[in-house]
């Protein structure tokens, strides 16, 4: 029979190896967010890149009005709130005015293929050197659920309860594949982060991301497809199949635009 001396002998800290530490620039807080909700995941690979970079200190985000409205509050970095959907004309004036900072946009598919729809697309199309992580969970998360650009066709929310017909509605806005066309991106992929394998590979995204940002090589888009379990009315296990089984087959996970190295404006990196 183990007594408390061999229990806490075989539990000695020296005996194992740590395999991971939470980021530095993830602040030690609750989270307000849903069980089983994507943005606390994404919040976690943003900062580990920003840890494994050493730029803590030279990274300013941008908080959307949405659910994660209160990423200032979890990210230990330079933060600014925008007004909803014009994330990206506040990520143009910063980078603008502090070039050398990294600069990356925060947002969810109401506040960019939305309301900020606009303002997104002119900041690309002029290829401003920012990174846009745009979070695809088919819904207006803060605000009960309703329909957004990206809901798929026939499922159902608070704004279309008998599913979304696209002969009424329109079909699901397509946002990486749209902004692929416009000569200001430079690295456009969409990643979905309900698998280890989905979430190694949208950590290489960001990563790559800011190097090209570093590189002046224009505007990068990473679409994160989440889970919004309290929205689509699922479990979190229920809203990860969902994600393999339907979101995935409208908006197909990879790189859509990859820098054209021929084209990357000089710096001290790489002249």
């Amino acid at each position: 029979m183990q007594t408390d001396e061999t229990v806490n002998r075989a539990c000695a800290p020296d005996d194992y190896d740590v395999a991971y530490h939470r980021p530095a620039a993830l602040m030690d807080v609750n989270m307000h967010y849903c069980p089983g909700c994507a943005h606390s995941l994404v919040h976690k690979l943003l900062m580990e890149v920003v840890d494994e970079l050493g730029i803590q200190d030279q990274t300013i985000g941008i908080a959307p009005v949405g659910c994660s409205v209160f990423a200032y509050e979890y990210m230990d970095i330079d933060m600014q709130e925008a007004a909803h959907g014009r994330a990206c004309a506040v990520a143009t004036a910063i980078k603008r005015l502090m070039p050398d900072k990294f600069v990356f946009t925060y947002q969810g598919d109401g506040d960019l293929a939305a309301i900020g729809i606009a303002e997104t697309l002119h900041a690309i199309n002029r290829g401003e050197n920012i990174l846009i992580v745009f979070m695809n969970n088919a819904v207006y998360g803060m605000t009960s659920g309703q329909m957004a650009p990206t809901t798929l066709p026939g499922m159902k929310t608070t704004t279309s309860p008998f599913g979304r017909d696209t002969k009424f509605y329109g079909a699901p806005m397509k946002i990486a594949e749209l902004v692929a066309q416009l000569p200001g991106s430079s690295y456009v992929t969409r990643q979905v982060v309900n698998s280890a394998h989905g979430v190694r590979k949208t950590k290489q995204a960001l990563l790559k991301a800011f190097e090209w940002q570093k590189q002046n090589a224009g505007t990068c888009l990473i679409e994160i497809i989440g889970n919004c379990p309290s929205n689509w009315r699922m479990t979190p296990l229920e809203a990860s199949r969902f994600i393999d089984e339907e979101m995935v087959k409208a908006f197909p996970v990879g790189d859509i635009k990859t820098p054209d190295q021929s084209l990357l404006k000089p710096t001290p990196e790489n002249v």
